[in-house]
């Protein structure tokens, strides 16, 4: 963060200033007092249960020096109105003061964009200093959070952006408008808030719509709505995909034992061979669709290639680790949709082993087509994996899709059980559901 004066927030914001004025901030603001630097800001929310405000005193030892809030506290504090509003008119402030020499990328699709978040990162970061959204902190809180993350020596603004309604991108492209917008897919991710695919494209495309004046669009050209966003923008666009037709294409995809993909990425101009340490078929498009944007942003083909073969991703996502007794587990337990878990199972089956188990929760957010998708689920597993463990009630449709391959379990402790009594030395299990399932406690009981 630029080292800022609580004056200088307080007219940032219109706020007062409680306290000195003259208290300047050197470090990036942050919710959890716990998690505040040495000259950090602590951003007070009074919420229902918790008063953030409570939590001054604790966030100034950990090294904070003022508070943005609601009301005064025991530090220096600016008080606002709107503590959201403010957080986030102050992080269009300092990009606003870094935009001569800074290039922001923002990410969006229904699944996909933390890991192509992360790849494009290590692909920025290969040739100037890079920030970029922490796990996926996407929303309205976390790209303010990350927009102050950035000073004087900050070359580029990776900012994963997330929806759950029409309206959600365009407000955060309001605190700064991208210069390369790269929209994934449009899948079934909070399909039960958005109502139809149609709406979620609409939401998606204002990142297209929200680019800064000439900026280019790296669209996907093998989903035809978002190839469709071409229509939104007048600028560049960049097409990423397996299609004949985009510019950045995926060519020969070949996967190892474990499940990595090996492939070419190819130009108009040029091609590069790319070794991806990562599982899954899929992390190929996230790869091109990463490359390209780094193109757009001025990284050499070559030498994004070269980043993406020491990538690695966020917490969570198709981790692979082998256990104690020679089982392999592959942890995508972060969060999960129709997509995201048919890709995930598609991974499982690419890897070498004796028995693959597919362990999977609940999808949440699927509205009236739940019970429908988790039991198309459960039979795309059922030609995957040799055993479909279904846990929770709420994923009992999994199992019936499964059918005779299925095993259903009341919750993460009876699948905990379960493993440890059938897991054998050469197996493969996958982790795989929705955040609110906490399948990472599987995960890592069993690691």
């Amino acid at each position: 963060m630029i080292p800022l004066s609580l004056g200088e927030i307080a007219a940032a914001v219109g706020g007062t200033v409680e306290g000195d004025s003259a208290v300047t901030v050197t470090a990036p603001a942050v919710l959890d007092s716990r998690q505040a630097e040495q000259g950090g800001l602590f951003v007070a929310f009074a919420g229902e249960h918790v008063d953030g405000h409570e939590y001054a005193e604790q966030a100034g030892r950990a090294g904070a020096v003022a508070v943005l809030g609601s009301r005064p506290t025991s530090l220096p504090t600016v008080v606002v109105e709107d503590a959201q509003a403010a957080l986030q008119a102050l992080g269009a402030h300092v990009v606003a003061r870094l935009r001569d020499g800074l290039t922001v990328v923002g990410v969006t699709g229904s699944q996909g964009k933390t890991s192509t978040k992360d790849l494009l990162a290590a692909v920025l970061s290969s040739t100037a200093p890079t920030i970029a959204t922490t796990g996926s902190f996407n929303n309205e809180l976390g790209v303010p959070l990350t927009m102050l993350r950035a000073d004087a020596a900050t070359r580029f603004l990776v900012l994963e952006m997330g929806a759950r309604h029409i309206g959600d991108i365009a407000h955060l492209t309001g605190l700064v408008a991208p210069d390369v917008a790269v929209v994934l897919n449009v899948g079934q991710a909070h399909l039960g808030k958005f109502g139809s695919r149609e709406a979620i494209a609409k939401a998606k495309g204002e990142l297209v719509q929200g680019l800064a004046p000439g900026g280019t669009a790296v669209l996907n050209a093998d989903d035809p709505r978002v190839a469709a966003m071409r229509s939104l923008t007048d600028g560049p666009v960049l097409a990423f995909g397996r299609a004949e037709h985009a510019d950045m294409r995926v060519l020969d995809l070949a996967l190892d034992r474990l499940g990595r993909p090996s492939f070419t990425l190819g130009t108009a101009d040029a091609s590069v061979p790319v070794a991806l340490p990562l599982v899954g078929a899929h992390q190929a498009l996230n790869a091109s669709a990463a490359v390209a944007a780094g193109l757009a942003a001025g990284v050499p083909l070559d030498a994004a290639a070269a980043a993406l073969a020491t990538v690695s991703l966020s917490k969570w996502r198709m981790e692979l680790r082998e256990l104690a007794g020679g089982a392999t587990l592959l942890n995508d337990s972060y969060n999960a949709n129709p997509d995201s878990t048919r890709a995930a199972l598609d991974a499982l089956a690419a890897i070498e082993g004796g028995c693959r188990i597919a362990v999977l929760g609940e999808m949440l957010e699927l509205g009236d087509e739940s019970e429908a998708e988790h039991r198309a689920v459960g039979e795309y597993a059922a030609a995957r994996a040799d055993v479909v463990a279904a846990v929770g009630k709420a994923a009992r449709s999994i199992a019936d899709g499964a059918g005779a391959r299925a095993v259903t379990l009341a919750d993460n402790e009876a699948a905990v059980d379960w493993l440890r009594g059938h897991l054998a030395a050469g197996d493969v299990v996958l982790v795989k559901a929705s955040r609110g399932s906490r399948l990472d406690e599987v995960a890592a009981a069993l690691a």
